[in-house]
């Protein structure tokens, strides 16, 4: 039986585990950390598989097996962080003059990689409401050469239809790019809707613990990973070998930790739903999210993202921040702790106030990642803290 053959929680556990591609290996159960910087060689013209660790380090080969293993891809690449996996993209595939179509509805940090492109290096992006194949059909170009996604997108948690997309993109020779940290491989693989290229943040639930920035790319293209992988390469935006340890580590546990998660998101979403100071709650997995059925059809599971409007403002938003005990007021997600924060004050500050007014970003935003503690503290916590408003 090929390691193919084998469910995703077992090759969460065991793909890449045992380096038997190291002469002399000792088949630990767990991957040691190489922490060579270089590898010695018998002959001048034999360097070996391993030659300097900027180009391939054991450890990193190890979680780039799994990578690809997981998303169901032939080839998987690891980055210093998801921005280094996003930057490399840009760099190897959109040049001066093309065009790159991008949902409306993306993480901050990535629409301001997006604007240095536009405005250091000549490309131009357009950004619509991919929630709506259509939209992605007005506004292609001669020039257009990419479509970057989120499904669910960061922060308002919306599902576009990724095989119908694909099926526009490759119809006119497009490539499309889906950033898949929301809902991570557990719940969802793009690459089998038809998508060219996954991106992780892998600092969210694939490491799952807060402790590990990193980033990864997951595609089946020979041609595409090989331009990807000399990028990689150049720029060197390769991660240390003990945080793709720890990422190794952190994976063992995604399935469960990725259940629990879920199972919490929707009580809790259910709750604000209903909370009399609650205006909208958005979350993909309520039957009130207008992309529910999408979001049923494609995907295995909602994730454990939720983000609510309260009622009044950035004033009454930050009030009932600041008032919570449990939850961790902080930037990011995707850990087994709960954080919440305020995204037109923190992650998606460095947009403009129009642009985030144009993405339907208000002021009164908040967004939760929920944790795998236990959802009636969690529950007490939100309830303690909206009466302190």
């Amino acid at each position: 039986m090929s390691k193919n053959d084998h469910s995703f929680d077992t090759r969460t556990i065991h793909v890449g585990e045992r380096p038997e591609f190291l002469e002399g290996s000792r088949n630990e159960v767990v991957a040691p950390i190489y922490l060579s910087s270089t590898y010695a060689r018998k002959e001048v013209k034999n360097p070996g598989f391993f030659q300097y660790s900027r180009s391939q380090n054991p450890t990193r080969f190890a979680l780039e097996q799994r990578y690809a293993s997981l998303e169901n891809t032939a080839y998987g690449l690891g980055f210093a962080s998801g921005l280094a996996a996003e930057a490399t993209v840009l760099f190897a595939l959109v040049k001066p003059g093309d065009h790159v179509i991008g949902f409306d509805d993306l993480y901050g940090g990535t629409k301001r990689l997006f604007h240095q492109w536009e405005e250091n290096y000549g490309a131009k992006i357009s950004l619509v409401d991919a929630s709506q194949p259509e939209n992605i059909e007005k506004a292609i170009l001669p020039e257009t050469k990419l479509i970057w996604l989120e499904s669910p997108s960061n922060p308002l948690l919306k599902v576009c239809d990724i095989k119908a997309i694909a099926e526009i993109a490759h119809r006119h020779k497009m490539l499309v790019v889906v950033d898949n940290t929301f809902l991570s491989p557990y719940f969802q693989k793009p690459a089998d809707l038809g998508a060219d290229i996954v991106i992780h943040s892998i600092t969210k639930y694939i490491a799952g613990h807060s402790d590990v920035i990193g980033g990864a790319i997951m595609l089946n293209d020979k041609t595409l990973y090989e331009r990807l992988k000399f990028c990689q390469n150049s720029l060197g935006v390769v991660p240390s070998p003990f945080d793709c340890y720890m990422v190794l580590r952190g994976l063992k546990t995604l399935s469960l930790r990725m259940e629990k998660h879920q199972s919490n998101a929707l009580s809790i979403a259910t709750y604000l739903e209903n909370h009399p100071k609650v205006a909208r709650v958005y979350y993909p997995g309520l039957k009130s999210h207008p992309q529910y059925e999408i979001g049923l059809r494609q995907a295995s599971g909602f994730g454990g993202m939720i983000s609510f409007e309260i009622k009044g403002g950035e004033k009454e938003a930050v009030e009932f921040l600041e008032s919570l005990e449990l939850f961790t007021l902080a930037e990011s997600l995707g850990g087994v702790e709960s954080l919440i924060e305020h995204p037109g004050l923190m992650t998606h500050s460095s947009i403009t106030a129009k642009e985030r007014e144009l993405a339907g970003i208000k002021d009164s935003l908040i967004r939760v990642s929920i944790g795998v503690e236990d959802k009636k503290d969690l529950i007490a916590d939100l309830e303690q803290a909206f009466g302190k408003i």
